[in-house]
């Protein structure tokens, strides 16, 4: 075997639609081919039987924000928490990343949006330097409610990086929180407010709704379109929030709220996407629709890790264990549906010319478990 070539045999290899019992190719970068039966070439190695996928492909993380901040109100330095970041998607099978960050806020105390360019520079520094283990891209989610989105958008709508932008909109009683008693939960708890506090601070939330919203979301929309970036809708609940989708012409429907607008979602041709920590879970953290129900009624299309990197692969597989979906269908949630969702066509699946983004994996009672990564065919976990 050459320095450039790597050979993967006695694996069960994952294809688009089938799973093949043979042994995996890669040149370079690139996978050269794909046969049954097992290799004989001592250079081979052998994978005793495990699964081999494509690289998971993983739209939506805020796990860059955990790095940031380990501990509440403890920052870390950005380039650090970066590489952090990248390791740990690495060891959970991503090879490539959405890393989903904030533009606006909800709260004062929160300093998420001040540092998007920071985070941005640090990523692309990094990328210079090489010292990334896997693909990183960027995906700015834009709170529409916030006022002075426009001003936080424009010097970041045009980094190269950018493949990715959602509208979302996080004012109580509508969307994600429908419950009143879940919002003030979450942010009570969030941002330890008293109830004085948390009174006044939906209050505002409120009125900015009332003053931004339509404006903000119009405003986010014709600059994506108007730079061919995708766009994603947030946490939509009703049949009028997807027909607003709809003329907006996104193209995924992340983390919808009921099965109404799953489904609506779903005939209209935008990419469903749910969080793995749901899946995994049984239920979503604010009470809303459970993601396999969507499954079960055929109206999942994308898994994203969301907060949890280890959800994206367990996610995938409790579709095969918990929704009686084929194995090369519950795989494509993970990798081929979000490649085609946001226009890459050069990866997401294992066949001859695309990527060498792999994982090698095995089942332990249940579990995943990633036992090795190759990004571009090298070994990066």
């Amino acid at each position: 075997m050459s320095a450039n070539e790597l050979i993967l045999t006695n694996a069960s290899i994952v294809l688009a639609d089938r799973v093949v019992k043979g042994t995996l190719t890669v040149k370079g970068e690139i996978i050269a081919g794909i046969d049954e039966g097992v290799s004989q070439l001592p250079s081979a190695i052998d994978c005793e039987g495990d699964l081999v996928l494509p690289g998971l492909i993983e739209l939506h993380t805020d796990n860059f924000e955990r790095h940031m901040m380990p501990r509440p109100g403890t920052a870390w330095p950005v380039r650090s928490a970066a590489l952090s970041d990248d390791r740990e998607l690495a060891a959970s099978g991503i090879t490539t990343v959405f890393n989903a960050i904030c533009v606006g806020e909800v709260h004062t105390r929160s300093v998420r949006s001040g540092m998007v360019a920071e985070i941005a520079r640090a990523i692309d520094d990094h990328i210079v330097a090489g010292t990334l283990k896997i693909d990183h891209y960027f995906h700015w989610r834009c709170e529409v409610s916030y006022p002075g989105l426009p001003d936080l958008l424009d010097p970041l709508i045009d980094n190269p990086r950018l493949r990715l932008i959602s509208v979302m909109d996080h004012t109580p009683g509508q969307r994600q929180f429908v419950d009143g008693a879940r919002y003030a939960e979450y942010y009570q708890g969030k941002y330890q407010m008293t109830d004085a506090e948390l009174a006044e601070f939906m209050r505002t939330r409120r009125r900015d709704a009332e003053l931004y919203s339509d404006s903000n979301r119009r405003y986010v929309v014709e600059a994506a379109h108007a730079r061919g970036v995708p766009l994603a809708s947030h946490d939509d609940a009703t049949a009028a929030h997807v027909d607003e989708a709809i003329a907006d012409r996104v193209s995924v429907a992340e983390f919808p709220t009921t099965l109404e607008a799953a489904r609506a979602s779903h005939r209209a041709g935008l990419a469903v996407l749910m969080g793995g920590p749901n899946i995994v879970r049984g239920q979503s953290h604010s009470g809303n629709i459970s993601a396999l129900e969507l499954a079960r009624a055929g109206a999942l299309d994308i898994v994203s890790s969301d907060y949890v990197p280890a959800a994206l692969l367990w996610g995938a597989m409790k579709l095969v264990s918990e929704a009686d979906m084929p194995l090369a269908v519950a795989v494509a949630t993970v990798t081929r549906n979000p490649a085609r969702a946001v226009g890459f066509t050069d990866r997401g699946e294992i066949a001859p010319g695309l990527r060498a983004d792999l994982i090698r994996v095995r089942q332990f009672d249940g579990l995943p478990v990633i036992r090795d990564v190759w990004c571009l065919g090298r070994k990066v976990a």
